[in-house]
């Protein structure tokens, strides 16, 4: 397992989760494992199903699942089809929301454009890569793609530019990409960097991020038992936004009228846990910086309701 990779808001998942003798939790972005060992921990007797769609993930974790067996399943796939991977009811589901720091620290990945690696970007490694995207895609659809998933406001400029260099010759890797960014958007020193939201959009659009997200949360609804808990760490304003929608519309008190009988019945799928979200201390954050920008919505299953 990679020691290098830290949980985000650890402490505060598991304590909303509020672990149970001989619960059964769902972990949907297994990655290193992280909160899946932090809630096999906390009761003797819990059962983990632990989901990622990355296979170097699954293979790092077998040392876990041995250590952890028979309590430890670990399941190959997207965390979004996690109603048909699963087929038992749960007490909570936890999803780390966002490319892991064992990927970005993968060259080969390609991933971060501070090391020189493919342009690849995928987390499961099937299907197009972000070099597919770049060097195919029209530039109208680059300039959506950046727009849309990364929120940067000069993404024709980049499209654009994109355009342009590959003209001359095909995008391969990391730093050409980054590079050609760089070149119409320079950055001052202790500035985000300004390919930093290009390549979120590309990771994003490649991996279908916020699609699997969404297909998540509509999947809880199913697996869940009463009382369950759905605790969501999110990393960046378009998921957070997702989640924080998902909530407001589950958590309301909607209306049910049946013509048949007098009365109207209230329901809602979930009761928020926290009215805001949970956010790093500041000394979560001078360890890891990556949780700076960590959200954690939680919230705990009402029972059968409407979509």
């Amino acid at each position: 397992m990679n020691t290098a990779h830290v949980p985000v808001l650890l402490n505060e998942v598991i304590h909303s989760l509020s672990v149970k003798e001989g619960g059964v939790y769902v972990d949907g972005t297994f990655g290193a494992g992280g909160y899946t060992k932090a809630i096999l921990d906390a009761r003797p007797n819990t059962r983990v199903l632990a989901i990622d769609r990355d296979q170097t993930a699954i293979d790092a974790g077998q040392k876990l699942q041995a250590q952890y067996n028979p309590r430890l399943k670990l399941i190959l796939g997207c965390f979004g089809n996690m109603s048909d991977l699963i087929d038992e009811k749960v007490d909570g589901i936890v999803l780390d929301i966002g490319v892991s720091s064992m990927q970005i620290d993968q060259a080969a990945r390609g991933f971060s454009f501070q090391k020189s690696g493919p342009l690849d970007m995928r987390m499961g490694q099937t299907g197009q890569t972000a070099a597919d995207v770049v060097n195919t895609y029209s530039e109208d659809q680059l300039a959506d793609i950046i727009y849309i998933y990364g929120e940067e406001k000069f993404a024709r400029k980049i499209a654009h530019q994109i355009v342009s260099v590959r003209k001359s010759a095909p995008f391969e890797n990391t730093l050409a990409l980054a590079q050609a960014v760089h070149a119409i958007m320079p950055h001052k020193p202790g500035d985000i960097d300004s390919a930093t939201r290009t390549f979120q959009a590309l990771r994003i659009y490649v991996n279908d991020e916020l699609g699997e997200l969404e297909r998540a949360l509509n999947a809880s609804v199913q697996l869940l038992k009463k009382g369950g808990i759905l605790s969501v760490v999110t990393f960046h304003s378009l998921e957070d936004r997702i989640v924080k929608d998902f909530f407001v519309h589950h958590t309301a008190q909607r209306m049910h009228v049946n013509k048949y009988k007098p009365q109207t019945d209230q329901c809602a799928d979930f009761e928020l846990l926290y009215k805001k979200p949970i956010v790093a201390s500041a000394a979560e954050v001078k360890a890891n910086p990556r949780s700076r920008s960590a959200h954690l919505r939680s919230a705990v299953f009402m029972g059968e309701g409407e979509s």
